[in-house]
């Protein structure tokens, strides 16, 4: 893996944005994967602002929702596809057989993973898979726990992240489980990268990068995955003990 380390959430979100413009210049027909949440927000607007501009043309790319939360739909303001929905499909003006993502309310779970599975058998691998880090080390909604060979499967949320849910609500929302792309589809992505930001991560990010590999810390696959590309803010990154200078 390579590590960067930016000045703010602003520049991080902005060199993020610049690699995956400059990666689907060299490939119009990009298979990525994007999250929902708070550390894509700069990335997804700095994509949009620079495809409104012109300056690249995702019409050929096809997007993938990383996770959902089961249970739900677009219909909910806090799902990761009506994040998704408002913050980058609908901006991009996408064809919809240009989105892939989880459908939360699928009557049958492992069927649907077999969908997304499926599709990615067919179409990928991913070239670039995007994710943030939760507090507990997960990536997607890849807990501590999960092993580190499964694809897209749905599994009980931890209740650091049912906690932590809570603020993409306006109101208090049962979560139980999620379904997600697995571990798997990360280690076999052309370019994973994973961002965070905020002192809030400092600790995990260095537990998952500096740490033991172990799958009680998803996110320490890191280390195995040499092609990997980590963008830190210097917040994020204040606890490592070998970053390089930023």
């Amino acid at each position: 893996m390579i590590i960067m380390i930016q000045h703010d959430f602003d520049d991080l979100s902005k060199a993020v944005a610049e690699y995956i413009i400059q990666y689907v210049k060299e490939k119009p027909n990009a298979l990525l994967c994007f999250p929902s949440g708070e550390s894509p927000t700069g990335v997804l607007r700095y994509l949009v602002q620079a495809v409104r501009a012109g300056q690249v043309d995702v019409s050929q790319c096809t997007l993938i929702g990383l996770d959902e939360w089961v249970g739900l739909d677009e219909s909910n303001e806090g799902s990761c596809r009506y994040f998704l929905q408002q913050n980058l499909f609908d901006p991009l003006d996408l064809a919809p057989e240009k989105v892939m993502v989880f459908n939360g309310k699928a009557a049958d779970l492992d069927q649907e993973c077999q969908r997304v599975n499926t599709f990615i058998q067919q179409n990928g691998p991913l070239d670039i898979m995007l994710v943030g880090i939760g507090l507990n080390g997960h990536i997607g909604l890849n807990e501590p726990g999960t092993s580190f060979d499964l694809y897209a499967h749905h599994a009980p949320l931890a209740e650091m992240t049912i906690t932590v849910g809570q603020k993409y609500f306006k109101q208090p929302t049962p979560l139980t489980n999620g379904i997600t792309l697995g571990l798997k589809h990360f280690q076999e992505a052309r370019i994973p990268i994973l961002i965070a930001a905020g002192g809030k991560k400092a600790s995990i990010i260095a537990q998952s990068l500096e740490g033991e590999v172990t799958n009680q810390v998803p996110a320490s696959i890191l280390q195995t995955l040499p092609d990997a590309l980590v963008y830190l803010d210097r917040a994020a990154a204040a606890e490592l003990q070998f970053a390089p200078a930023s």
